[in-house]
């Protein structure tokens, strides 16, 4: 033990030298993630303000008073459509959905003829295509209000119209509802996780190869184990340090969110930052023995770069699953690395408690990966001192 930790220290030291290295690292994995979910509270802001603005863009209106007379009725505001609208939707500079009214429309209306009113938008424009939905809303309260005076006018109930109340009633809280938005934090905090390994275990094994310094480490009298157990902390360690501070980065960027909504909703503090740490320790002593496992045959540092982009590329791919598959979360996600620690911290994103049944696979999983990966790097160092 007291020469694992010597060469602990030693690689620990290494590291946090190379300053350089380390910024790229940090910079990333701290502000990456909160611009995004800035960016993210940006857009829904504006839809937000957008949707207090309560405007209606309509081309024709004036030839259909009866409808411009209920829409200002519901509080909104018509304003005139430019006469590029098409052009402009297509080009996304017009955010907002038009409003298409025939001229025939008061004439058929009077006729007891269905008048076509169009909803005119482009579904590659986000923002007007956003804003179809309220029209929509408004043109079937019209049609509902119309069908109600006629049939009043006829002495026949409107409750026939709707012989069913019907009521929503949502049982996800409001964080339930906020992870909606937010799910893209336990992606960045894995990357994190991935990316603090990454650098420290390739220069701990195929970097000190290329420099020559290995060999030399391996003649000492030191057991294998104990310069593999050092070097893997070191790794480990670093691999933790920067997933708890990019962590820790979203509880300030949680107060600079600009949606109401989403700030109202959203909460994460200090429990979360704890419960997030702890569910990486796992997957961080997994990554970091199976990325020193990945590069102990390479002779480069560029080579050992080249084999690891296997695994980023698996780690960073698993938390798409569960967005592939919305109908539930299987029992067998637990056991796959990067898919299970994503699954868990999305519960703790929606105020879910954590069983042990759900956090145990994930442990499992990661010790032995890193049990089998670190005796593959012994045995490689090993044969590397018998040649």
């Amino acid at each position: 033990m007291k020469q694992a930790l010597i060469v602990f220290s030693k690689e620990l030291s290494d590291a946090l030298r190379d300053r350089r290295t380390l910024l790229r690292l940090l910079i990333p994995a701290l502000l990456m993630g909160p611009f995004l979910l800035m960016a993210l509270s940006g857009l829904i802001a504006s839809l937000e303000e957008r949707a207090d603005k309560r405007e209606v863009m309509a081309v024709g209106i004036d030839t259909a008073p009866t409808l411009k007379n209920f829409i200002e009725r519901q509080t909104y505001v018509v304003k005139a459509a430019p006469a590029d609208y098409e052009a402009r939707l297509r080009a996304t500079t017009l955010p907002e959905p038009v409003l298409v009214v025939p001229a025939d429309f008061e004439a058929k209306l009077l006729a007891g003829e269905p008048p076509v009113v169009e909803i005119v938008t482009d579904s590659a424009n986000q923002r007007a295509s956003a804003g179809v939905g309220p029209i929509r809303n408004l043109l079937a309260a019209f049609n509902r209000e119309r069908a109600s005076l006629n049939l009043a006018m006829r002495g026949v109930s409107t409750e026939l119209l709707e012989p069913v109340d019907l009521e929503e009633r949502d049982l996800a809280s409001a964080q339930a509802r906020a992870a909606r938005l937010t799910g893209i934090i336990p992606m960045f905090i894995i990357m994190a996780v991935l990316y603090g390994a990454l650098t420290a275990a390739l220069d701990s094994t195929a970097g000190e190869r290329e420099r020559g310094s290995l060999e030399p480490l391996l003649m000492n009298p030191a057991p294998h184990g104990a310069l593999v157990a050092g070097k893997w902390g070191a790794v480990a360690l670093l691999s933790m340090a920067v997933a708890l501070l990019s962590s820790v980065s979203f509880v300030p960027a949680q107060w600079l969110l600009k949606s109401d909504v989403l700030q109202a909703q959203f909460s994460f503090g200090g429990p979360e930052v704890l419960a997030f740490w702890l569910l990486q320790i796992p997957l961080a002593a997994g990554l970091s023995a199976l990325l020193m496992a990945m590069a102990i045959r390479s002779k480069t540092f560029k080579e050992a770069q080249a084999g690891s982009t296997l695994v980023i590329t698996a780690v960073t791919l698993m938390p798409m699953i569960s967005l592939l598959n919305p109908g539930g979360e299987a029992a067998w996600y637990y056991w796959v690395p990067g898919l299970a620690q994503n699954t868990l911290m999305m519960a703790v994103l929606k105020g879910e408690a954590l069983r042990f049944s759900q956090v145990l696979p994930g442990v499992i999983v990661g010790f032995a990966l890193a049990a089998v990966a670190l005796a593959y790097v012994a045995k490689s160092m090993r044969a590397a001192v018998a040649r």
